[in-house]
């Protein structure tokens, strides 16, 4: 995935890395653009039309990623692999389009029970919503070995679970854009999962000009709406990570707008002229009371 991850566990047994690494390990396999022979590689060059059988992970990700396409009208889009690509943020080197996407590329993609097909020349992309999966499956294992106090940590998705040896809950302070001064956000992770998406991780200078590895599925290029970051907490690391993306992608006012209407805990952090100008969601504000 391009990242590190971290565990902090009470009373684990022996073997613990090695469970962790195996699951993540699986998800490489099955959903790692830049594994050739990873499920979604094969799915991508697969002739269109042709239906091909899907792991299960894979499956409930390409699912959950198709819902929250529908959900933010296509700002969330799982199928814009050929954007990224074009962008320089994904394995492959493609021309940039004149022309935006004719059809949101996730309506290319048809789900019949476990098996899925491209209606058009689109390429799945999960990099928007597969670390959060990741976390929710090494919490699941971790669980499934009798453990229930731990905190898991993948490229800057969480989940706490349980509490800490002296009895506090797992606090964690939310990254901020190290460029910008902003209030510390700090979280009481217990059963819940926390995502930031932000332009300060993964992004290109060009021209002068910074490009977020955030791609606009409307307009097929680096989102321009000036947003920092997006912390989403969820009972879902996946659904976390994925709605922090639709919102970046959407914006202050569109984006913030869709979270309260979902009853999202959400901050968003947008750049200005004059520094930083933080918006955050009903829900959360009521968590922080």
């Amino acid at each position: 995935m391009g990242t590190s991850w971290s565990a902090h566990i009470v009373d684990p047994p022996a073997g613990c890395a090695a469970e962790i690494e195996a699951v993540l390990a699986r998800i490489i396999a099955q959903m790692s653009n830049w594994e050739p022979d990873s499920a979604i590689s094969r799915f991508n060059r697969a002739p269109i039309g042709t239906w091909m059988p899907l792991p299960a992970d894979m499956l409930t990700v390409l699912r959950a990623g198709l819902e929250m396409a529908r959900l933010s009208d296509g700002a969330f889009d799982p199928a814009i692999g050929h954007q990224v690509d074009r962008w320089g943020f994904g394995p492959a080197i493609l021309p940039r389009p004149d022309d935006a996407p004719s059809t949101p590329p996730w309506q290319a993609i048809e789900i019949d029970g476990d098996q899925a097909r491209r209606l058009a020349p689109v390429a799945l992309d999960f990099s928007g919503i597969a670390k959060g999966f990741a976390v929710d499956a090494v919490a699941a294992r971790l669980r499934a070995m009798g453990l229930a106090n731990f905190l898991i940590e993948i490229g800057g998705e969480l989940r706490g679970e349980g509490i800490k040896p002296d009895i506090q809950p797992w606090w964690v302070d939310v990254e901020s854009p190290p460029d910008l001064t902003i209030p510390v956000l700090r979280v009481a992770l217990s059963g819940l999962s926390v995502a930031t998406s932000g332009d300060y991780r993964r992004y290109r200078l060009e021209d002068g000009r910074r490009l977020s590895h955030s791609i606009d599925p409307a307009t097929g290029t680096p989102t321009a709406t000036g947003v920092a970051s997006v912390t989403v907490l969820h009972d879902s690391a996946m659904h976390a990570d994925a709605w922090a993306t639709a919102i970046t992608i959407l914006g202050p006012s569109k984006g913030m707008a869709l979270a309260t209407r979902h009853a999202l805990p959400a901050r968003l952090v947008l750049r200005t002229d004059t520094g930083a100008q933080e918006y955050m969601t009903p829900k959360l504000a009521a968590m922080l009371e």
